[in-house]
């Protein structure tokens, strides 16, 4: 559809005059009619902000907006075609440099204090000291667990990992998911811990250990269908583009892992790879995942995101602001605050075990 369709079209669903979205917006309400007639084009801020007024999809209408932008330029060019096609290689290149959000000032003391604790723990590490990082690990399980519905505790998740119990009056769901996630996180381990790069294949090889015991004909596979997420503006791409944008992923990936500070990379990847979305189940857990990989083989502890539904709700936050408005800084702040607890725990851990 046509951006001015969809933006009358939207004005209309929702029931508002022109003047009442201009007062909104403080826009001159000429102005958004001529937006509305295809008279005259809105600025990128424009777009981001009518998009917001009007619950649209916010790529959606950047997208209507860049294709409307392109076609004034070049569209009734005969030589427009093969332009374009010259153009999109070119788009691919500067897609693959970084867009990575820079550290912001107010987050460097934390960045600081991770990388100067990460220092004592590597002469740690050295000392055979294993305790801790079960913990970090039973806990990291427990919580991605819940975070997906689980209704085990921590304690059930330990008795179910570490002694092989079953429990009664946890269903089936509930074991096997914590079961194949210590799989999938010792998979990712070992990755780690040989130096093995992150490649689509170790991708689809987490998300088969992911789903190893619940679906065995979806795991390590794309989705072949379409989703959309009641209550939010984000929209995955469709199906046949997932491929094409996980080769994107990963040209993106090469060309920076060796030019961002770790954190910055593993909260990157986590954005752009639930971006695409690409499985059926276990897209979260899987990002959860692979970010992990990347931090713990740059020498950093595993980042835990928290399970509540405050903590929940402020996750949720941060991805729809990235994903949607472009805005990722409040996410990575979540990401440092998550490495720099877990980092803390395990110090704290170790002094009281004589190993600090």
């Amino acid at each position: 559809m046509a951006m001015q369709n969809l933006l009358k079209s939207a004005r209309e669903k929702k029931g508002i005059t022109l003047r009442e979205l201009a007062q909104k917006l403080k826009i001159d309400p000429a102005l958004i009619s001529k937006f509305e007639s295809g008279n005259r084009m809105p600025t990128k801020e424009q777009v981001i902000k009518l998009a917001s007024a009007l619950n649209i999809n916010t790529n959606d209408l950047l997208i209507s907006w860049l294709k409307e932008k392109i076609f004034h330029e070049v569209g009734r060019d005969h030589l427009a075609l093969q332009a374009i096609i010259g153009a999109k290689k070119e788009i691919k290149h500067a897609l693959h440099q970084s867009t990575a959000l820079p550290i912001p000032k107010s987050l460097l003391p934390k960045i600081q204090e991770i990388d100067t604790t990460k220092k004592e723990l590597d002469i740690i590490s050295q000392q055979n000291n294993l305790t801790e990082l079960t913990a970090i690990d039973l806990a990291y399980i427990y919580e991605s667990a819940r975070i997906g519905g689980s209704s085990l505790t921590l304690k059930e998740t330990n008795l179910i990992l570490n002694q092989g119990l079953t429990l009664s009056g946890k269903n089936q769901q509930e074991h096997l998911d914590v079961i194949c996630h210590k799989e999938a996180l010792t998979y990712v381990k070992k990755l780690a811990l040989n130096k093995t790069d992150f490649t689509e294949q170790e991708l689809l090889t987490i998300h088969r250990f992911m789903l190893s015991e619940m679906d065995q004909t979806n795991a390590g596979k794309y989705r072949k269908h379409v989703v959309t997420f009641k209550g939010s503006k984000f929209i995955p791409p469709d199906p046949s583009l997932i491929r094409e944008q996980v080769e994107t992923l990963f040209a993106w990936y090469n060309n920076n892992k060796d030019n961002l500070h770790p954190i910055v990379l593993a909260s990157e990847v986590h954005l752009r790879l639930l971006a695409i979305y690409p499985f059926d189940k276990a897209n979260e857990k899987t990002c959860h995942l692979v970010m992990n990989l990347i931090l713990l083989k740059y020498g950093y502890l595993i980042a835990r995101i928290k399970s509540g539904n405050k903590a929940q709700q402020a996750y949720h936050h941060a991805i729809e602001r990235a994903l949607v408005g472009g805005k990722k800084k409040l996410f990575l702040s979540l990401i440092i605050d998550a490495e720099l607890n877990t980092i803390r725990d395990y110090k704290e851990s170790s002094k009281k075990n004589g190993h600090v």
